[in-house]
């Protein structure tokens, strides 16, 4: 027996207790009724061990369950492979906050083995809550093969292919910029720097033109929003194609406060139209420049240290062509001041600074960034160097976790050659052995994979995969999976006993070594090598890059390998497509020579109501957890997916949430409704048998809706899909199937209402398994209650079986009862448009009416009067004086409204609103013919625009016609 109100709170976690009873999720289960199921599986893009479910969470893994439950109703072998990221940064940040909270000892206190100790100690007590979160929204993944990025089995996969690509020289050291964090001291990836728009300056510096006696320029003006970068300039670049600088290239010029010369280069990087059309180049900390840089051989000049404060004593290239003059002891001080130089000191001083003190020079060294950038512009003034200063608002990147603006920075890092790999992974999608859906977005993708640079693989971090490489005497490498495996390769090459030490110790004993004469090694004045573990980590992108086939066992040739690989599809986010579907598809290819999932489908991101990107800062951010507290979870997920059009952005209402769990309640109340009339399912009852016009209807509006629902899922047409059962369970059944059977189960035929009875029951039935991908919950826990009457279940909701829509069903029946309801909807219309009372009974005419139309008007001639609020109906040759007419098939339907309504009043009244709705529709149109408000608004401001424009035009239309039916009213 149904309780009396739809409780979600009390439902859920019952439901979800049953199917992990019933081992309902696990990959096989299908095998067991059938053991020629087709498998279908798909891996969840791993949420961070350290994260709590958002929206985005929400939407991505409502869609991934819609499929998963969908086609293991089809009787397909599902496996949904779940699992979390071990998250690099976030993991090391929120555990080394927890210590200094708790005030104990700091990370580098403890050492790398008792932090590392710590992590995992916060792992396995904290790790699990996003996971718990997942199974409460319903997600009916395969638990029981739940994998973590760096469990023992995938550690060993990011190994064996960090050593594989080693060993095909497809992983190297490179020194290059990366996104430096000066905070956590790490390098990041794109994904990890939030860009900020930010009130800034540019600021207008002169630089002289050497030997510009004879030149009728003697400055070049740059502008730079960075000061402090200035430092290590090495070029200023202007346009080969601007005609005001084509007398300069190639000629020098004196940076200010260094001294050091630098050329004119010609570079289409400068742009004629900004500024000057002359940009100063810092290629070791600018990726646009460092570009730049490698085009013109320019040196590289980092002046900043890991905590991006000025650091440039003992860079060799910023002291040459530097001249402290003899005041300052000349070329010996520069040597001391950098710590010594090979070669001639006069090398380094050829050009003389006339206004610098040395002393001013040291003073910059080891000041922070920002502080540095004040005092450099206040020396740039003081010379008469600063021509102007402008406001600017620029975007700055800043570190989403760090919260400090990241910085390019110039260091040694592993790097993968993805430009080898991505040409069978761009080749892949061009011959659609994997497709984007929408197909649009394989463009993106190919942009970037077209255009691949280096990806940066370590972090400078403790929490991770460490790095399998250990190093000898003079930089010797050995990349092995195992820490016995490199001693082994160590000791065959020196020829001596191997110890592993740490890194400062290493380097000690290797100063000591006489290790090589040439490249053959003779004598040591120890009596072991000494080798030391790479420190750094790799990043978490690598370990994700193989979550399709390590997560089934890889590289062991496992039956779950070779039964679920390649996946069926991988559903995802665009922000991503970079940093993990392409990587996957690099990874997948090059070590199984097949593509990871066949498809990817492409969602779009949650916004607020009124299109607005969430975030903290603007305090629109939507809690999941809270929706599903205060509607259910099939509200959440229902919402989620009624609104994942392709390629449209979910735009979250708490009002649909709410209509969400509104219909959670209908479709209660009306399997309610059937229990308390007997509606109990019946053995062996044949739907397609059905005798009365009404269940045959109902019948093939099932079955259409079966395929419309089926169709658009196999499609990923989620919005399709949802609005389909939707309209099918609130409109026809809930509406109209169920007013249309009260008669009949009040009535005498007891024919009539046993086959009613059967048919409403069979027909929530099928309501259920529809419903059931969007509401598992009350879809589950309606399935179970109702099977405590009538043939025994033969398995949950979860397992049934999904419906097959037949391909025959009765046109006449649905012309018949179509009929019905179109004549009631639209006579309700009529009346909400003239303002007709509710307890007002109006008379129907219908003029032009064949016999068959008229027969059908008097069958259901009761039904209609009671539901259109009808006093009588009627058939006349035209139309009766003073009514509002409206056209149904052949017929011409009239209701005589004189006397009833002020017709007067009712013209005035349609008349204003529509001006109302035009002049909206004129506000909008001026706002999107002014070119500043189209330049200046935001997408969501013009898409807002859009939709109440398109509102309005409908809402204009409507009144009109109701305005035009007045005419034909006395």
């Amino acid at each position: 027996m149904l309780e009396k109100t739809y409780d979600h709170a009390a439902i859920e976690p019952r439901m979800s207790k049953a199917w992990e009873d019933a081992e309902a999720f696990h990959a096989g289960k299908a095998l067991e009724v059938n053991p020629k199921a087709e498998p279908y599986s798909i891996v969840i893009p791993p949420p961070n061990v350290t994260g709590s479910l958002h929206m985005g969470h929400a939407l991505n893994n409502t869609l991934q369950d819609v499929l998963a439950r969908f086609y293991r109703m089809r009787g397909r072998d599902v496996l949904w492979q779940p699992g979390t990221d071990h998250a690099g940064i976030a993991t090391q940040s929120l555990v080394e906050r927890q210590l200094m909270e708790k005030q104990e000892p700091s990370r580098r206190d403890l050492g790398r083995e008792e932090f590392l100790r710590r992590v995992w100690a916060w792992k396995e007590h904290s790790g699990g809550t996003i996971v718990n979160q997942l199974k409460r929204l319903g997600a009916s993944c395969d638990w029981s093969r739940e994998r973590f990025t760096m469990d023992e089995g995938l550690s060993r996969a990011v190994v064996k292919v960090f050593v594989d690509l080693y060993n095909e020289g497809l992983i190297y050291k490179d020194k290059r910029l990366v996104n430096w964090d000066p905070k956590l001291q790490t390098a990041i990836s794109d994904l990890e720097v939030i860009p900020v728009e930010t009130k800034g300056h540019l600021w207008y510096f002169k630089y002289p033109i050497k030997d510009a006696e004879s030149l009728e320029r003697k400055f070049v003006v740059v502008a730079t929003t960075r000061p402090e970068t200035m430092l290590g300039d090495t070029a200023v670049a202007v346009n080969p194609e601007d005609e005001r600088w084509k007398p300069y290239i190639g000629k020098t010029v004196v940076l200010p406060l260094v001294g050091r010369e630098i050329p004119i280069v010609a570079d289409e990087h400068a742009d004629p139209e900004q500024g000057s059309g002359a940009v100063k180049i810092t290629p070791a900390h600018d990726f646009n420049d460092f570009e730049v840089g490698r085009r013109h051989d320019l040196p590289l000049i980092n002046i900043f240290d890991q905590t991006a404060h000025l650091s440039f004593a003992l860079d060799r290239e910023f002291w040459k062509n530097t001249n402290f003059a003899n005041k300052y002891g000349g070329a010996e001080a520069v040597r001391d001041l950098i710590g010594g130089m090979d070669g001639d000191p006069a090398e380094y001083v050829p050009y003389k600074i006339d206004d610098l003190e040395l002393d001013e020079l040291r003073n910059l060294n080891g000041l922070d960034r920002f502080i540095a950038r004040k005092r450099i512009v206040e020396m740039m003034e003081y010379r008469g160097l600063l021509e102007k200063v402008e406001p600017h608002t620029l975007k700055v990147p800043y570190g989403d976790r760090s919260n400090v603006v990241i910085e390019p920075f110039l260091t040694v890092q592993w790097y993968v050659d993805a430009r080898t790999l991505a040409k069978e992974a761009i080749s892949a999608v061009e011959d659609g052995r994997t497709q984007f859906i929408p197909a649009n977005w394989s463009k993106t993708y190919f942009e970037w994979m077209r255009n691949i640079q280096p990806w940066c693989i370590s972090r400078q971090l403790w929490w991770g995969h460490r790095i399998p490489v250990w190093y000898g005497p003079l930089g010797r490498e050995f990349c092995n999976t195992v820490e016995d495996e490199a001693k082994r390769s160590a000791e065959l090459e020196f020829k001596k006993p191997v110890k592993i030490v740490d890194r400062e110790e290493a380097l000690k004993l290797f100063l000591l070594h006489t290790a090589y004469k040439g490249t053959t090694p003779v004598s040591f004045e120890h009596d072991f090598v000494p080798l030391y573990r790479d420190e750094d980590v790799l990043d978490t992108w690598f370990s994700s890059g193989l979550w399709p086939f390590s997560t089934l066992g890889w590289p062991d040739e496992t039956p779950e390998l070779a039964r679920y690989y390649p996946t069926s599809v991988l559903v995802t986010g665009f922000d991503i497509i970079f940093f993990w579907v392409a990587r996957m598809m690099m990874m997948g290819l090059h070590f199984n020579k097949e593509v990871p999932f066949r498809d990817v489908y492409i969602h779009a991101l949650v916004r607020d109501e009124k299109g607005a990107k969430m975030s903290k800062s603007k305090g629109n951010v939507v809690d999941p957890l809270s929706v599903m507290d205060n509607y259910g979870a099939d509200a959440l997920r229902f919402t989620m997916a009624a609104m994942a059009a392709q390629g449209r952005d979910v735009k979250l209402s708490m009002q649909r949430i709410e209509g969400y769990r509104n219909f959670a309640t209908k479709l209660w109340n009306a399997a309610r409704f059937c229990e308390m009339n007997g509606c109990v399912r019946k053995e062996g009852f044949d739907p397609a048998g059905a005798k009365l016009t009404l269940n045959r209807w109902i019948y093939a509006e099932s079955q259409a809706t079966a395929a419309a629902v089926t169709e658009a899922i196999e499609a990923y047409r989620f919005n399709d899909a949802a609005g389909a059962v939707y309209r099918f369970v609130w409109n026809r059944f809930c509406d109209w199937y169920l007013e249309f059977a009260k008669p009949v189960f009040m009535g005498d035929d007891e024919a009539a209402k046993a086959e009613t009875q059967a048919m409403a029951a069979w027909t929530l039935d099928e309501i259920l398994k529809l419903l059931h991908p969007f509401m598992p919950f009350v879809t589950e826990e309606l399935w179970t209650v109702t099977g405590e009457e009538g043939p025994a279940r033969e398995s949950p909701l979860t397992l049934a079986s999904w419906p097959v829509p037949a391909k025959d069903t009765d046109a006449n029946a649905l012309a018949e009862i179509d009929w019905v309801i179109d004549l009631i909807s639209e006579i309700r219309s009529l009346r909400s448009e003239m303002n007709v009372q509710p307890a007002t009974l109006l008379p129907l005419t219908l003029s032009g009416a064949t016999e068959d139309t008229k027969a059908r008007a008097a069958r259901y001639e009761t039904f209609l009067k009671r539901m259109a609020r009808l006093s009588d109906i009627g058939f006349a040759d035209v139309p009766p004086q003073g009514s509002a007419q409206f056209v149904l098939g052949e017929a011409t339907m009239a209701l005589a409204l004189a006397g009833v309504i002020d017709i007067a009043a009712e013209r005035e009244r349609l008349t204003k609103e529509i001006g109302k709705h035009v002049s909206e529709i004129t506000k909008i149109d001026a706002r999107f013919a002014n070119e500043q408000f189209v330049a200046k608004a935001t997408e969501e401001v013009l898409e807002d625009n859009r939709e109440r424009r398109a509102e309005a035009e409908a809402a204009a239309e409507r009144l009109k016609a109701a305005l035009q039916r007045l005419a034909n009213v006395a």
